[in-house]
């Protein structure tokens, strides 16, 4: 019995290590897992161009794309791919056949036969389905601004430490880029490319005045031109960033209260809807049933 009992354990720990170094990646395999997301990301665009590429030619503008509105709300929305354009006309054409067939189906399953609510409803689905990738793309891009809003007045306050503790500008920026990555991601890529293209040969107003239309943030803007005057005039790039960060973190602090008052007209109606029926009842239901359980008597005998 006890070798059975040492085979067994033996047996069962030697499984339990086989798997533990089947699950745990080596550092080769984290390397090579790394680098995997880009191109498990460059397949998947790859695969969506071929699918949707025929399609979007249906609905895509011949030309000048690239100087369009369009795509300025794809790099408001972070969306730099070459391909992001084909793709999003390509869904613009498909999905609208598909809710359309989608619903069209589903009403005449439910039973639904007369002609002018099928083509009513199929309809106004295909129109929702048509606006949906605009909306989408809308709400990926103020999500973002949002982000880059509520992150640059640290990323301001960092610049200032930097310009003061004698950096120059350039350098100030390529620093609180690295510093700024940890908390927001989109405006440490948008200050990197800033820095790509200085070092690229690009002038410093250029650059700034790029990075303000990547954002599309209004302060982003106003950061752009007093950096741009401060260079021409001569003045304090220290004074300028303590003055604008100031005022910047006052209008943080102005959004927050804005939003913070907003809070109780907008649980108006899911208290009104769910908490007082709730609240009601739990308060008058006794009495209510008492009632019921007086007056059903006196109406019994009164019948």
């Amino acid at each position: 019995m006890l070798i059975i009992a040492v085979l067994t354990f033996t047996a069962l720990m030697l499984t339990a290590g086989a798997l533990f170094f089947w699950w745990v990646p080596t550092a080769t395999e984290q390397r090579l897992q790394a680098l995997a997301p880009a191109a498990r990301e460059s397949h998947w665009t790859e695969t969506a161009v071929k699918l949707v590429g025929p399609f979007a030619q249906l609905s895509s503008p011949t030309e000048g794309i690239d100087a369009s509105p369009l795509r300025l709300r794809f790099l408001n929305a972070g969306i730099r791919n070459e391909h992001a354009s084909m793709i999003y006309f390509g869904i613009k054409t498909l999905l609208p056949l598909a809710v359309a067939l989608t619903v069209y189906s589903v009403l005449l399953a439910s039973g639904t036969t007369e002609t002018s609510q099928l083509l009513l409803f199929t309809v106004v689905a295909s129109l929702i389905a048509c606006y949906l990738p605009n909306l989408v793309l809308r709400w990926l891009a103020r999500h973002r601004k949002r982000e880059i809003f509520e992150n640059f007045p640290d990323a301001a306050d960092l610049m200032l430490v930097c310009v003061e503790a004698g950096l120059g500008l350039d350098a100030a920026l390529g620093k609180v880029t690295e510093e700024i990555r940890i908390k927001s991601e989109a405006l440490a890529e948008e200050l990197h490319w800033t820095n790509l293209e200085m070092r690229a040969g690009s002038t410093r107003e250029k650059a700034l005045r790029n990075l303000a239309a990547r954002t599309g943030v209004d302060e982003i803007h106003t950061f752009t031109a007093m950096l741009t005057q401060a260079d021409r005039f001569g003045t304090s790039i220290g004074d300028s960033l303590r003055v604008f960060s100031d005022d910047l973190r006052h209008k943080r602090q102005m959004r927050a209260e804005e939003l913070a008052a907003k809070i109780p007209t907008k649980m108006l109606f899911p208290l009104v809807t769910c908490i007082f029926p709730a609240i009601v009842m739990v308060v008058l239901g006794p009495a209510i049933i008492r009632i019921v359980h007086m007056i059903m008597p006196m109406l019994a005998g009164t019948s």
